[in-house]
């Protein structure tokens, strides 16, 4: 059972601070429960259809929905950000996330969307990141596919660590109201200009080739197949999915 483990007893303890406490009936190992809900995010599996030697598919179910609910692997994900020692210079950028048939549901049930849109490569999320200076994540927004890069930015502003100097990011987020509010924050926007702009803004080409590093993490992410392609249909689930990939791939090593 112990290669079955996805995290050690030592980055259990790390994370163990933020699980909600148990109740009644002591709930079951978590170590051997929250590996189970790694090792089905990480292969793509059918919840009933991961290893027996995790327990109960149902049980571990659950708990991936309640905690989820309860925004736990959310706030795991930004306790362990928020430990980052290079978040001087800043990354951005966005990916689209094919959703799969059992997902693609535009229709909303209930007052909380689905971040589900159309796009010309059909149904498909957009996350939108901003990664430190060693490419680690340290913000993620779920939105609807055909949300453009600029205004995605504009939902990670408010977050944006107030000692960053530095903003790393592709013609997409080339806006005078963009730029202008990183310089409200004290941050130098390193983004070249669009084509036909009257008045282009110069950056710094040498600093721009660290952009690689957000395009390599968003590989390592989509290396996980319930990443790559979307089955949840819930907005938060799905998020909860990918704070859990992200927190196993860039905090816990």
């Amino acid at each position: 059972m112990s290669e079955l483990f996805m995290l050690s007893k030592a980055q259990i303890r790390r994370i163990e601070p933020y699980f909600p406490l148990s109740h009644g009936v002591p709930r079951v190992d978590d170590q051997r429960i929250v590996s189970g809900i790694i090792f089905v995010i990480r292969n793509g599996l059918r919840w009933r259809d991961e290893p027996a030697a995790y327990g109960p598919h149902k049980t571990i179910y659950n708990r991936f929905i309640r905690w989820s609910r309860l925004g736990v692997f959310n706030r795991i994900f930004a306790a362990l950000a928020a430990g980052s020692d290079s978040d001087e210079t800043l990354m951005i950028d966005a990916t689209h996330l094919k959703a799969h048939r059992t997902a693609a549901s535009l229709f909303e049930k209930g007052p909380i969307p689905r971040r589900i849109g159309r796009t010309k490569g059909g149904l498909n999320s957009k996350l939108h990141t901003v990664c430190d200076g060693d490419g680690r994540p340290l913000i993620l927004c779920l939105s609807e596919g055909q949300m453009s890069d600029h205004i995605g930015a504009k939902l990670t502003y408010p977050a944006l660590p107030d000692h960053a100097t530095c903003m790393i990011g592709d013609k997409g987020y080339d806006s005078d109201e963009y730029r202008a509010a990183l310089k409200a924050k004290g941050i130098i926007p390193c983004i070249p200009p669009r084509k036909g702009r009257i008045l282009p803004a110069s950056f710094d080409k040498k600093l721009y080739r660290q952009r690689h590093k957000v395009e390599n993490m968003f590989g390592k992410l989509k290396d996980w197949r319930r990443i790559h392609t979307r089955y949840d249909r819930c907005a938060h689930t799905f998020m909860s999915a990918i704070c859990i990939a992200a927190t196993v791939i860039f905090w816990l090593n």
